[in-house]
């Protein structure tokens, strides 16, 4: 398949086209539909969309927030590492999705590689260890480990990706 060039942009969702987005698994459809602008507005999640201007049509998007992943939960080796508090800081990938009708043109790496950046720039102002994802698949657990993220111990489809590793691609 030819790869497909564009001038895409990705920004916050403000007033994008949702309505005909379709990535193939309805609870990521529908939560861009209907969910995607009440959490922002609510500081519960930022989400992030993926455009080819002059349209602004969503072809991909993802969320970020924060959380807190219990010290007991990460691989013992690293643990041994960290601060002994109860909850470490992370950015979680809550949400990361490309309109089946650009499948194949390598845009779950643009959102993926623009998300670990601004994770990344944000963990300057905001301490986030890494950047984790609780994968929705088996597919997505491999899209995930091919860009070196480890998973959990205890739960093999929740992964993450240190800071450290982040910071060194940038």
């Amino acid at each position: 398949m030819r790869q497909h060039e564009g001038n895409y942009r990705i920004e916050a969702l403000d007033k994008h086209n949702r309505d005909q987005f379709s990535c193939g698994i309805d609870s990521l459809d529908r939560y861009l539909q209907q969910q995607a602008r009440q959490e922002a507005r609510k500081h519960v999640a930022t989400p992030f969309v993926l455009i080819e201007p002059p349209q602004d049509v969503v072809l991909g998007y993802y969320t970020l927030s924060s959380c807190g992943v219990d010290l007991g939960e990460w691989p013992e080796a690293l643990a041994k590492k960290l601060p002994r508090y109860a909850l470490i800081p992370v950015t979680l990938l809550g949400r990361l999705a490309v309109d089946e009708h650009h499948h194949g043109h390598k845009l779950g790496q643009r959102l993926l590689m623009d998300a670990l950046y601004r994770s990344w720039l944000a963990s300057s102002q905001v301490a986030s260890m890494a950047v984790i994802v609780d994968a929705i698949s088996a597919e997505a657990t491999e899209f995930y480990q091919h860009y070196d993220f480890i998973p959990f111990p205890r739960h093999a489809k929740r992964l993450f990706l240190p800071m450290q590793t982040i910071g060194a691609l940038f």
